[in-house]
């Protein structure tokens, strides 16, 4: 099959994207596959055209564009098929405080919010009480992410928002571990428990540095309480439209209770990303995974 590997981009996250493209071209390569290796920020004009020449586009993109459904828009329009959500469904995931409206509509339990579209005026104080979770609303791999416990640490936070150009998203901090559960098809994956070495969070170091975080997969949880957290993901995975694979991340608390902080239409894909351990889990390898999703895309395109 002659696939297109979407990779880079201009977001903040484009070098994850880049490195986990080398390793989505290696597994499709050894598959049999023709890989056409497409950097984005280098040749968007060429996108549609290029597209239009390929039986499939595989897309490795974080943040925008990528998961705002654009670079989808434009495969569609070329008739090339693809994995994942479409559009709609990308673009909603990825703004977080318009995830959190369809969550709270479909009674998915989310923590409180606070949106800000730009900085605010002089004198400004949160409707929230500290501690305060300030992120980006539309950025991912927790860059510009980090709890705030006045408003001195806020105002900080805020800044760097602001200064890379997004919207801010501020959150009631939940006190609770991280767990994550992925979604292929519409079957929900074996959750992972996320334990950070580095920080008291999962920032972006301790996503990608070396032993920065112990992911225990699956997750040591009950039965009871593992169905529940699949349950969710897959509700939540249905509640804004999405196709062929998400990941959704929850808090989860002492008394059990269930907080889900937003999901993810592009997960991470090298061999060690979260979801592809959870599909190893199930038995699927990495190279089996890519082509579940391929699968999947086309199928979709046919019903589209």
């Amino acid at each position: 099959m002659r696939i297109l590997l979407i990779v880079g981009g201009w977001s903040s996250e484009r070098e994850v994207s880049l490195r986990g493209g080398q390793g989505i071209e290696k597994a499709l390569r050894a598959r049999g596959h023709e890989v056409t290796w497409f950097d984005l920020l280098e040749h968007f004009d060429q996108l549609s055209d290029v597209a239009a020449q390929h039986d499939f586009a595989l897309i490795n993109l974080h943040g925008a564009p990528g998961e705002d459904g654009l670079v989808q828009s434009l495969l569609e329009r070329a008739g090339c098929p693809y994995q994942g959500s479409g559009p709609t469904g990308s673009f909603l995931a990825l703004n977080k405080s318009a995830a959190k409206q369809v969550f709270r509509r479909a009674g998915l339990q989310t923590p409180q919010w606070e949106f800000l579209p730009q900085r605010p005026a002089a004198g400004w104080q949160p409707r929230l009480s500290y501690p305060i979770f300030a992120k980006s609303n539309t950025g991912g791999s927790s860059l510009h992410l980090a709890p705030a416990h006045n408003k001195a640490e806020l105002d900080a936070i805020l800044e760097e928002i602001f200064a890379a150009g997004d919207a801010a998203l501020l959150e009631n901090a939940i006190c609770g571990k991280e767990v994550t559960c992925g979604v292929l098809g519409e079957e929900a994956l074996p959750p992972i428990l996320i334990e950070p070495v580095a920080g008291k969070f999962f920032d972006y170091t301790s996503k990608y540095a070396k032993g920065g975080a112990r992911e225990i997969c699956p997750a040591p949880l009950s039965p009871a309480l593992t169905a529940r957290v699949q349950a969710l993901a897959v509700q939540a995975h249905k509640a804004l439209g999405l196709h062929g694979y998400s990941r959704a991340d929850f808090i989860l608390t002492d008394e059990e209770e269930l907080y889900l902080l937003e999901v993810n239409t592009l997960p991470g894909m090298t061999e060690t990303s979260l979801v592809p351990q959870e599909a190893a889990v199930v038995g699927l390898s990495f190279g089996e995974l890519l082509e579940k999703l391929i699968a999947l895309g086309m199928q979709q395109h046919i019903k589209n």
